[in-house]
């Protein structure tokens, strides 16, 4: 039996809009295995987002479409499944926490019957009332107290609501769970708290976590593996250690760290990364990241870079791919 809960083999996905196709995503590949935290990491654009929603096959209808590749979740293959058999698949088997968690409650209906949806949907074998008492201990497990299920979503602070979404995705206690940005909307004590909890939580449930942050803080605390995404692509991909600690990285990899302050150094400004994302419509040729790199050399403006891997380790970059192609 395969370790890896979750497979993606060339990924391609865009978005059919008025004015242009977007490339969304370009040629991912990706692997979680089974119990751990990967963290996918990069701008705004970068294609994190579209990547969760293909695997939720929740792509915008008509619009965003997924072109080639597949997408293994415990040797089923999302990609040919049918919208009934995700339906049975979504919360029960994988579960998404989505970014705004003042959006993604419905203010009709009370905390309490929100989760109880979920369970009444999936946990076909309980009666009502063993149901209920489901939510109340799921509330508990979330650090929100039982008597509060009958209230509205209103009546609670933004990092209630957040805990809240998060008893909905881990009600049927998924395999796999993604949380989009799930503390961007919340301040930095409440968010210490929600990260915590969810460790908590993955470490009880034993579930696998894909955290999509542009937060470099939050994966270092979180996760296990780390795939920085680009223009649709994973340009780097390694543990915790090979990203943190590692002695060579990719130039993209380089400016996201001159891009925070490190206690450990003095410097009066920190070092953004110069331009911006390139247009999704119109892809650069080559390397992705050439029009913004500092390192750039001819080839970078035609070639598309191979591979280097080492012990798992891996930079799709024309500095270090000659070494090692694949």
């Amino acid at each position: 039996m395969s370790e890896n809960l979750l497979t993606i083999r060339n990924l391609n996905v865009t978005y059919d809009t008025e004015d242009a196709v977007i490339y969304a995503v370009n040629g991912l590949n990706l692997t979680v295995k089974k119990g751990e935290t990967l963290g996918l990491v990069g701008e705004t654009g970068a294609g994190k987002t579209t990547t969760a929603l293909s695997i939720m096959k929740l792509l915008p209808k008509n619009i965003g479409k997924i072109v080639s590749g597949e997408i293994i979740f415990d040797g089923m293959s999302i990609t040919e499944m049918t919208e009934a058999d995700m339906r049975l698949l979504r919360g029960e088997k994988i579960s998404m926490i989505f970014q705004d968690p003042m959006t993604s409650l419905n203010p009709l209906l009370t905390i309490g019957e929100q989760i109880y949806e979920v369970l009444e949907l999936h946990d076909l074998n309980k009666t009502k009332q063993e149901k209920w008492k489901r939510v109340d201990e799921i509330l508990h497990m979330v650090g929100l107290p039982a008597e509060r299920r009958d209230e509205y979503p209103h009546q609670f602070s933004g990092g209630m609501k957040q805990r809240v979404v998060i008893a909905i995705a881990l009600a049927c206690e998924p395999r796999l769970l993604l949380a989009d940005e799930p503390t961007t909307a919340l301040d930095v004590t409440i968010q210490a708290q929600v990260l915590e909890m969810m460790h908590e939580l993955k470490g009880t449930l034993g579930t696998a976590m894909v955290l999509i942050t542009h937060d470099l803080g939050v994966v270092a605390e979180t996760c296990d593996r780390v795939a920085i995404m680009y223009a649709g692509e994973i340009i780097e991909l390694g543990t915790l250690e090979d990203i943190f600690d590692g002695s060579i990285h990719h130039p993209y990899t380089k400016g996201l760290f001159g891009s925070i302050p490190d206690l450990k150094k003095s410097a009066r400004r920190l070092t953004p990364i110069d331009g911006l994302m390139p247009d999704p419509s119109c892809l650069p040729e080559g390397c992705r990241f050439h029009t913004r790199c500092p390192e750039c050399m001819k080839i970078c403006k035609t070639t598309p870079p191979g591979i280097y891997e080492n012990n798992g380790h891996q930079i799709q970059c024309h500095l270090y791919a000659a070494k090692n192609m694949r």
